[in-house]
């Protein structure tokens, strides 16, 4: 391995750390839904790892076109700002849609009285709700949950933007050896970190009281989304 190479593959780790660790919609909306659909650990880390695929390996695609065709890296540049602001766009709007539904359900959910008339003539009243239990939605409940399908194509939209201009362009020039190096070490990562923080945060949230805010975990799971689309647009996240 060059020198070139190793300083690429060293750069390469640390960009992809870091910019998965510093973009929470890498792992926000993971967190979020795992929460308020009861998500398994085993469904959590399927959905987090194949959106992660998704979304680096779009890129990577995206990057390999353009070594290929001789593509300018400021064009390929330009295309990657248009995906990240069409996927941070998605996130909003289905953040927003979410909570929204969410509201909904809590409001469909609220404690009402009903009246009934005996047969001796005495009224009873009783307080009554149309969905018994906790709010979340179960995987087991046999409808098809599209969630998951959804947040794929959302991150299949979202770009990697260090990746070609910082990494993939100049591994190219060395060798096709070191470009598939660097590209693996970005890709192992950023799909790892993406994979370790979504775990972190649901192990400590466990420790948190959060039973006595359980009926809003849509809600409140569709403002974070939301927020984390937003935070995109205004930040550049």
């Amino acid at each position: 391995m060059s020198e070139g190479i190793l300083i690429l593959t060293l750069t390469a780790g640390s960009v992809g750390f870091l910019h998965t660790l510093l973009g929470p919609d890498h792992y926000i909306p993971f967190v979020a839904m795992s929460k308020a659909r009861n998500w398994s650990k085993i469904k959590t880390f399927w959905v987090t790892g194949i959106c992660g695929v998704g979304h680096v390996f779009s890129s990577v695609i995206l990057g390999i076109i353009g070594i290929a065709l001789g593509i300018a890296v400021n064009n390929l540049t330009e295309i990657e700002a248009t995906r990240g602001s069409i996927a941070a766009w998605f996130l909003i709007t289905f953040g927003f849609v979410y909570f929204i539904w969410g509201v909904h359900r809590v409001i469909k959910n609220k404690p009402h009285t009903h009246i009934h008339s005996h047969s001796d003539g005495q009224l009873h009243q009783h307080s009554h709700k149309h969905k018994e239990g906790h709010l979340h939605v179960h995987d087991e409940d046999g409808k098809k949950n599209i969630t998951p399908w959804i947040l794929f194509t959302i991150f299949i939209f979202g770009p990697c933007e260090p990746l070609i201009p910082i990494l993939m362009y100049p591994a190219a020039r060395e060798n096709l050896y070191g470009l598939i190096i660097v590209t693996l070490v970005y890709a192992i990562i950023t799909i790892g970190t993406m994979l370790a923080v979504v775990f972190l945060s649901l192990y400590e949230m466990s420790f948190l009281p959060l039973h006595k805010f359980e009926k809003y975990t849509h809600p409140m799971a569709g403002a974070a989304i939301f927020l984390s689309g937003f935070a995109i647009i205004v930040f550049g996240l």
